[in-house]
């Protein structure tokens, strides 16, 4: 069928008269998609995901009790558009009293946002020029988001790749910028399985300072540590002057699906997303803000995850034993033989070779039944997130067991 005169009127930033021509498939859907196969072949079978990352438990009882107690009241069913006070000032609380940023003012420096994927979609609309430069870490979990708007909005993005003897699973080196010369801002993201310090901090501060950027701090899981207290950007000496910090209640407060955080740092850059984002969305349901506002002041044991979780993150051989977040990164195999003939293609012993993380990736879905995510955007590596479905403790002994047995069967061959 001939094209309709639509297909001349895509613009550019999505790609323009070729727009839906393309057989690219995004990442994630690749992996829904292998999924589904997988299941349809197997019946019945148990796909043990441990790939993109989302808690398996519910709100918190009395958050949920609050969400319920908010929705009935009449002043909150209206347009929410920036917020009330309630989820500022809890937030403001929050960041002094668990990630120790004093001082941050309720009314000036501090917004909501509908989660960080939002705020990174709507800040570059705030802050790009045609043929600014944007730099952002490689690999980065939500890329895709501020890459796409970066790119609509003129400018091209440069990745600073991670860097350390275990790399990704490490902090970004501002010096790895270099590429970025005449670049605007600076987007940090998460997660690698590492954690930044405060030294990393002041160096973005002093590079930033250095190249005249905006800092975009993406610490949407920032208060998954197991020992001692989050860090947080905002905690550096100068960073407010230079940039602003994404704060999110869905992976801290099992809070995924309600799509509420806030965005805090510099008052200018506050106000600006503010301004973008009254544009853009009529803001969150207040009852949502509110139930989120309790769950900022009630955190359960500030700053650190169930003993449980630790537990069962000493379970995973890793380069090195991350003291924060949910993932690990793991170089690929080069190649994977069979020792047992669950897949018959490989009965015979024979080598199945990978020329990529993806391919790795897809190979665990449809063989082993484990979903992971692949990152090949610096140097192949899987991302293996313990962030599993389990019903109780000993459902995860069973699952992790599980998942030794499966990954039993087979011999991975690491690449030099």
């Amino acid at each position: 069928m001939a094209d309709s005169y639509i297909q001349d009127l895509f613009a550019e930033r999505i790609g323009g008269r070729q727009y839906g021509k393309s057989t690219a498939i995004y990442k994630f859907e690749k992996i829904k998609r292998a999924k589904r196969a997988a299941l349809e072949a197997h019946p019945g079978a148990e796909i043990i995901d441990m790939g993109v990352g989302e808690p398996d438990a519910m709100a918190f009882p009395e958050v949920v009790a609050r969400l319920c107690e908010e929705a009935r009241r009449p002043e909150n069913r209206g347009y929410a558009d920036n917020g009330d006070a309630a989820l500022k000032q809890a937030a403001a609380r929050y960041l002094e009293q668990v990630c120790g940023v004093p001082g941050i003012s309720p009314d000036t420096e501090v917004i909501h946002s509908i989660g960080s994927k939002a705020a990174l979609s709507i800040l570059p609309a705030a802050l790009v020029n045609p043929g600014d430069v944007v730099l952002m870490t490689t690999p980065a979990t939500r890329s895709s988001a501020p890459t796409r708007c970066t790119s609509a909005a003129g400018s091209t993005t440069s990745r600073s790749p991670r860097t350390g003897s275990s790399s990704p699973t490490s902090t970004p080196s501002p010096r790895g910028c270099r590429e970025g010369q005449g670049a605007r801002h600076q987007l940090p993201e998460h997660p690698t399985g590492a954690s930044a310090t405060p030294d990393f901090f002041a160096r973005v501060v002093h590079f930033a300072r250095q190249h005249r950027l905006v800092v975009i701090s993406d610490a949407a899981y920032a208060a998954l540590v197991f020992e001692g207290q989050p860090l947080s950007f905002l905690a550096t000496a100068g960073a407010r002057e230079v940039g602003v910090e994404l704060h999110s209640t869905s992976k801290s407060f099992n809070m995924t699906g309600w799509r509420c955080g806030f965005v805090a740092g510099n008052e200018r850059l506050v106000r600006a997303y503010g301004d973008v984002k009254d544009n853009t969305d009529s803001g969150q349901f207040l009852a949502v803000q509110h139930a989120a506002a309790y769950a900022f002041d009630h955190p359960r044991s500030p700053g650190r995850s169930p003993p449980s979780t630790r537990a069962a993150w000493t379970a995973w051989s890793a380069p090195s034993a991350p003291p924060a977040s949910l993932p690990v990164n793991r170089a690929v195999p080069s190649s994977c033989t069979s020792k047992a003939p669950t897949a018959v293609r490989l009965a015979d012993g024979t080598v199945l070779p990978f020329r990529t993380a993806e391919e790795v990736s897809q190979w665990l879905i449809s063989d082993r039944l484990v979903s992971t995510v692949p990152w090949d955007e610096a140097g192949a590596y899987l991302r293996f997130s313990v962030t599993f479905m389990a019903r109780d403790e000993a459902d995860e002994q069973r699952v992790l067991g599980e998942v030794a047995r499966r990954f039993g069967q087979v011999k991975f061959e690491f690449g030099a």
